[in-house]
């Protein structure tokens, strides 16, 4: 099993779980047990864990892992699904996007096209930038570390003083049910204030989304008008969205 696999299924289990274990985590993955304490003690200097005698304590319930690791996970998905969005974008829009790893693969898609973006964060801004045809515009306010997303009063205030054509919203937790959720507090009230300052809400998450709820409701899933997923998506996630005025796309 390659070292990218071993890692999903190990910030799956602690997403899940308060304490793992070596030999769990060996049963699951089919790797040695040395194996598995690289991986963790790797994982440990990313901030995702804290190691113990036989195991790890997870950082992660509650909270997303950190960028560097997110960017790489189901970065095909992430691909196809930054393309879908990408057809749904038509030249000349201003589009705000939001903070995270499926939406800078977005904004590298949309780099080759002649808009107004309006990037959440410095990853997005980093593809956007040195792009002639892109005329970029920063919210400013202070760019979390590691995540390097925009929060706080000055990118509040700035979203709230723009009207766009589209907003990109990336998800930590998505359903009928709770809505559009984030894990950090932080970013909440930003992502709400880019939904109002859209006319049109585009959310865009893989299937897996779908289980999960983060700690702060962004919107209802009556504020979104599009939805762009992948076929892991719950069919009947995708129905009772689908129930609810929004426009489900499956890639």
């Amino acid at each position: 099993m390659e070292s990218s696999e071993r890692t999903s299924i190990i910030v799956e289990r602690l997403r899940l779980a308060e304490r793992v274990t070596v030999a769990e985590l060996a049963e699951a993955t089919g790797c040695s047990e040395m194996t598995i304490r690289r991986d963790l003690d790797q994982l440990a200097e990313q901030g995702v864990l804290r190691r113990v005698r036989g195991g790890a304590v997870s950082f992660l319930r509650g909270h997303s892992a950190p960028f560097p690791l997110r960017e790489r996970d189901e970065l095909a998905t992430k691909q196809r699904l930054a393309a879908a969005v990408d057809e749904l974008i038509t030249d000349c829009e201003s589009v705000i996007l939001d903070s995270g790893t499926t939406t800078l693969e977005v904004a590298k898609r949309l780099a080759h096209r002649r808009l107004t973006a309006i990037p959440l964060d410095m990853h997005a801004a980093n593809a956007l930038s040195n792009v002639p045809q892109v005329d970029l515009l920063l919210p400013g306010g202070r760019a979390k570390p590691g995540e390097l997303s925009f929060t706080g009063h000055l990118a509040e205030a700035s979203l709230r003083a723009l009207r766009v054509d589209t907003t990109v919203l990336g998800v930590c937790g998505l359903s009928a049910k709770h809505g559009l959720t984030a894990h950090d507090l932080e970013e909440v009230p930003v992502k709400q204030a880019a939904v109002e300052a859209a006319q049109r809400v585009v959310a865009v998450c893989h299937g897996a989304k779908f289980a999960r709820t983060g700690l702060g409701l962004v919107c209802p899933v009556t504020d979104l008008d599009v939805v762009v997923t992948d076929s892991s998506a719950p069919e009947e996630a995708r129905a009772e969205l689908a129930a609810a005025g929004v426009e489900v796309r499956v890639v």
